[in-house]
Protein backbone atom coordinates (compact mmCIF):
# COMPACT_ATOMS: atom_id res chain seq x y z
CA UNK A 1 0.00 0.00 0.00
CA UNK A 2 3.02 2.10 0.94
CA UNK A 3 3.77 2.65 -3.08
CA UNK A 4 -0.08 3.17 -3.91
CA UNK A 5 0.13 5.95 -1.79
CA UNK A 6 3.57 7.18 -3.01
CA UNK A 7 2.29 6.86 -6.31
CA UNK A 8 -0.77 9.27 -5.65
CA UNK A 9 1.51 11.57 -3.86
CA UNK A 10 3.35 12.01 -6.91
CA UNK A 11 0.22 14.00 -8.32
CA UNK A 12 0.48 16.19 -5.03
CA UNK A 13 0.22 16.43 -1.42
CA UNK A 14 -3.09 14.83 0.04
CA UNK A 15 -4.28 13.81 3.48
CA UNK A 16 -5.34 10.57 4.27
CA UNK A 17 -9.18 11.27 4.32
CA UNK A 18 -8.15 12.81 0.38
CA UNK A 19 -6.13 9.53 -0.01
CA UNK A 20 -9.33 7.51 1.14
CA UNK A 21 -11.15 9.17 -1.33
CA UNK A 22 -8.81 8.47 -4.29
CA UNK A 23 -8.76 4.69 -3.14
CA UNK A 24 -12.33 4.63 -3.24
CA UNK A 25 -12.63 6.32 -6.52
CA UNK A 26 -11.13 3.54 -8.61
CA UNK A 27 -8.25 1.38 -6.48
CA UNK A 28 -10.37 -0.32 -3.89
CA UNK A 29 -11.74 -2.37 -7.31
CA UNK A 30 -8.45 -4.24 -7.11
CA UNK A 31 -7.05 -3.12 -3.63
CA UNK A 32 -9.06 -1.86 -0.72
CA UNK A 33 -7.70 -0.56 2.42
CA UNK A 34 -9.29 1.60 5.54
CA UNK A 35 -8.46 4.89 6.79
CA UNK A 36 -6.57 3.48 9.45
CA UNK A 37 -4.36 1.50 7.57
CA UNK A 38 -3.93 4.35 5.19
CA UNK A 39 -2.86 6.27 7.97
CA UNK A 40 -0.25 3.82 8.93
CA UNK A 41 1.33 3.64 5.77
CA UNK A 42 1.44 7.95 6.10
CA UNK A 43 3.33 7.43 9.40
CA UNK A 44 6.04 4.71 8.13
CA UNK A 45 6.28 6.66 4.79
CA UNK A 46 6.88 9.50 7.35
CA UNK A 47 9.35 7.64 9.15
CA UNK A 48 11.17 6.63 6.63
CA UNK A 49 11.61 9.66 5.06
CA UNK A 50 9.95 9.15 1.97
CA UNK A 51 6.61 11.49 2.46
CA UNK A 52 6.28 14.36 4.85
CA UNK A 53 2.96 15.38 6.84
CA UNK A 54 2.65 19.17 6.52
CA UNK A 55 0.31 21.74 8.64
CA UNK A 56 -2.39 23.63 6.69
CA UNK A 57 -4.18 26.33 8.76
CA UNK A 58 -7.31 27.51 7.64
CA UNK A 59 -10.66 28.25 7.69
CA UNK A 60 -12.29 24.82 9.23
CA UNK A 61 -10.36 21.79 10.58
CA UNK A 62 -6.89 21.72 10.06
CA UNK A 63 -5.46 19.71 6.99
CA UNK A 64 -2.54 17.52 7.47
CA UNK A 65 -1.51 16.62 4.33
CA UNK A 66 1.56 14.52 2.90
CA UNK A 67 4.18 15.15 0.58
CA UNK A 68 6.45 12.72 -1.11
CA UNK A 69 10.23 13.02 -1.10
CA UNK A 70 12.86 12.46 -3.88
CA UNK A 71 13.54 9.52 -1.43
CA UNK A 72 10.31 8.49 -1.81
CA UNK A 73 10.17 9.35 -5.65
CA UNK A 74 13.05 7.18 -6.17
CA UNK A 75 11.92 4.40 -3.89
CA UNK A 76 8.11 4.66 -5.62
CA UNK A 77 10.48 4.24 -9.24
CA UNK A 78 12.01 1.58 -8.09
CA UNK A 79 9.04 -0.46 -6.75
CA UNK A 80 7.52 -0.28 -10.27
CA UNK A 81 10.71 -1.05 -12.17
CA UNK A 82 11.18 -4.21 -9.56
CA UNK A 83 10.33 -7.49 -10.92
CA UNK A 84 7.13 -8.94 -8.73
CA UNK A 85 8.04 -11.25 -6.46
CA UNK A 86 4.95 -11.53 -3.93
CA UNK A 87 2.28 -14.31 -4.30
CA UNK A 88 -0.13 -11.49 -5.35
CA UNK A 89 0.71 -10.89 -8.23
CA UNK A 90 -2.31 -9.46 -9.94
CA UNK A 91 -2.72 -7.15 -7.14
CA UNK A 92 0.43 -5.86 -7.65
CA UNK A 93 0.35 -5.85 -11.43
CA UNK A 94 -2.77 -3.71 -11.49
CA UNK A 95 -1.29 -1.58 -8.87
CA UNK A 96 1.44 -1.36 -11.65
CA UNK A 97 -0.61 -0.34 -14.57
CA UNK A 98 -2.89 2.12 -12.56
CA UNK A 99 0.47 4.51 -11.62
CA UNK A 100 1.95 3.80 -14.61
CA UNK A 101 0.96 7.11 -15.98
CA UNK A 102 2.74 8.91 -13.12
CA UNK A 103 5.95 7.19 -14.58
CA UNK A 104 8.29 9.05 -16.82
CA UNK A 105 7.14 7.77 -20.48
CA UNK A 106 11.22 6.62 -21.09
CA UNK A 107 10.08 4.59 -18.63
CA UNK A 108 7.21 2.78 -18.88
CA UNK A 109 8.16 0.23 -21.35
CA UNK A 110 10.45 -1.49 -18.57
CA UNK A 111 7.97 -1.68 -16.26
CA UNK A 112 5.68 -3.43 -18.51
CA UNK A 113 7.70 -5.87 -19.64
CA UNK A 114 8.52 -6.50 -15.89
CA UNK A 115 4.99 -7.34 -15.76
CA UNK A 116 4.87 -9.54 -19.13
CA UNK A 117 7.87 -11.64 -17.89
CA UNK A 118 6.47 -12.36 -14.56
CA UNK A 119 2.51 -13.22 -16.04
CA UNK A 120 4.37 -15.46 -18.53
CA UNK A 121 6.37 -17.13 -15.97
CA UNK A 122 3.23 -17.97 -14.30
CA UNK A 123 1.24 -18.62 -16.83
CA UNK A 124 4.20 -21.34 -17.47
CA UNK A 125 4.12 -22.61 -14.24
CA UNK A 126 0.39 -23.12 -14.18
CA UNK A 127 0.11 -24.89 -17.75
CA UNK A 128 3.25 -27.30 -16.93
CA UNK A 129 0.77 -28.49 -13.63
CA UNK A 130 -2.55 -29.07 -16.08
CA UNK A 131 -0.15 -30.65 -18.71
CA UNK A 132 1.58 -33.14 -15.13
CA UNK A 133 -2.05 -33.36 -13.74
CA UNK A 134 -3.65 -34.78 -16.65
CA UNK A 135 -0.61 -37.55 -17.47
CA UNK A 136 -1.91 -39.03 -13.91
CA UNK A 137 -4.80 -40.88 -13.47
CA UNK A 138 -7.21 -39.77 -10.58
CA UNK A 139 -8.75 -42.69 -8.48
CA UNK A 140 -12.51 -42.89 -8.89
CA UNK A 141 -13.21 -41.92 -5.23
CA UNK A 142 -11.51 -38.91 -5.97
CA UNK A 143 -12.59 -37.65 -9.53
CA UNK A 144 -15.51 -35.59 -8.23
CA UNK A 145 -12.55 -33.14 -5.90
CA UNK A 146 -10.03 -33.37 -8.43
CA UNK A 147 -12.77 -31.75 -11.16
CA UNK A 148 -13.19 -28.85 -8.40
CA UNK A 149 -9.28 -28.19 -8.22
CA UNK A 150 -8.99 -28.32 -11.93
CA UNK A 151 -11.84 -26.41 -12.45
CA UNK A 152 -9.55 -23.57 -9.73
CA UNK A 153 -6.59 -24.21 -11.87
CA UNK A 154 -8.10 -23.71 -15.40
CA UNK A 155 -9.17 -20.17 -14.13
CA UNK A 156 -6.00 -19.50 -13.26
CA UNK A 157 -4.61 -20.49 -16.43
CA UNK A 158 -7.59 -18.16 -17.67
CA UNK A 159 -6.66 -15.63 -15.89
CA UNK A 160 -2.88 -15.41 -16.51
CA UNK A 161 -3.41 -15.79 -20.44
CA UNK A 162 -6.23 -12.65 -20.09
CA UNK A 163 -3.35 -11.23 -18.14
CA UNK A 164 -0.66 -11.04 -21.07
CA UNK A 165 -2.69 -10.25 -23.84
CA UNK A 166 -4.03 -6.90 -21.56
CA UNK A 167 -0.51 -6.28 -21.24
CA UNK A 168 -0.02 -6.74 -24.61
CA UNK A 169 -2.54 -4.45 -25.25
CA UNK A 170 -0.83 -2.07 -23.47
CA UNK A 171 0.20 1.14 -26.12
CA UNK A 172 3.87 2.09 -24.89
CA UNK A 173 5.65 3.78 -27.39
Amino acid sequence: MQFLILGLLLQGPLSAYELRKRFTAGISLFYSASLGSIQRALETLDSQGWATKQALNGPGRPKHPYAVTASGREAWRDWMLSPITESDAEQRTLAKVYMLGSMPPEDRAEVVAVLRRRTATDLDRLTALRIEIDATPTPEPYRDVARFRLATLDYGIRAHELMARWLDELEIP
